[in-house]
Formats: C-alpha cells, sequence, structure tokens
C-alpha cells in the first residue's frame, strides 16, 4: 500500500477499522465442508434455533480467526513485501458470531523484528461483530513479510 510508513514505524498503531465482511450460512456451511466440520450448531439452522444455546447457527471459532486474513490484507502496508501466516500466539472467541452476523477487524501491531528475508510482526487482532459489545475474535496473530528476490 503506497503513501504508508513502513510497518516498523506503526508498532504501537491500530490498522482499522476494517470494512464490514457478511458471514452467511453459505460461508459457514462452505467452512463446514472444507475443514470436515458439520457440527449442527454450525450447519443446521431449525435444530440450531429449538436447540442451541445461541438461537441460531453459529460461526465456527475458526472460521472468525480465518476470516482476520482477508480484513488483514485490507489495513496492512505490504509494500513489495509478501505476507505469510507464521502463527497464532494466542486465541479467543469470547462471544459467537450468528449466522448472518458483520464483522469487521482492527490490528494493533505489537512488534516487528528482523528476520531471515524479511521481517516478521505480531499483530494484537480483534475481530468486533455489529451490534455486539463483545469481540467475537480476540488473537495475537504472527505474520512474516518476506521481501522480493
Amino acid at each position: 500500500m503506497s503513501g504508508q510508513p513502513p510497518l516498523r514505524d506503526l508498532v504501537g498503531s491500530e490498522l482499522g477499522p476494517t470494512s464490514w465482511l457478511d458471514v452467511s450460512q453459505v460461508r459457514i456451511d462452505a467452512f463446514a465442508a472444507a475443514t470436515d466440520d458439520p457440527q449442527w450448531i454450525h450447519v443446521d439452522p431449525e435444530r440450531a434455533a429449538r436447540e442451541s444455546p445461541f438461537g441460531a447457527t453459529v460461526a465456527h471459532g475458526f472460521l472468525t480467526l480465518s476470516l482476520c486474513v482477508p480484513m488483514l490484507y485490507e489495513v496492512l502496508p505490504l509494500g513489495g513485501s509478501t505476507a505469510i501466516n507464521y502463527g497464532v500466539d494466542r486465541v479467543r472467541f469470547p462471544a459467537p458470531l450468528p449466522a448472518g452476523g458483520r464483522i469487521r477487524g482492527r490490528f494493533v501491531v505489537a512488534s516487528v523484528e528482523d528476520v531471515p528475508g524479511g521481517e516478521q510482526a505480531v499483530l494484537a487482532a480483534t475481530v468486533e461483530r455489529e451490534g455486539s459489545e463483545k469481540p467475537v475474535c480476540v488473537a495475537e496473530l504472527v505474520v512474516r513479510l518476506l521481501s522480493a528476490g
């Protein structure tokens, strides 16, 4: 992203919020199929309405976590680097994400260090759901930004 300062200069700064992202039942069903996790609280709206403590189907926590990637790409200054997921140091799902909910992300650049071939950043991610006070995901994402060549 041109015009943005180098990532190292953003330590302590917040990136975001991102645009709102819809988490439809179709997206949840596709994630369930891709991960072989068809638990009824995710994929059976009728049963979930009757039996779930949430009153509706909810997104998998790991779906919510994985959606940090497109949100992060929206706000992360890559310059000429290639970003790769290096890991997650800590993750929690404080609140459910009902099907049809909208989420957006905020990321605080916690640290940046040099690694062979580029930089490694730790970002404190918060995924918030529209209309909810509690976040649906908080995590420490570890991202490597590798320089071309």
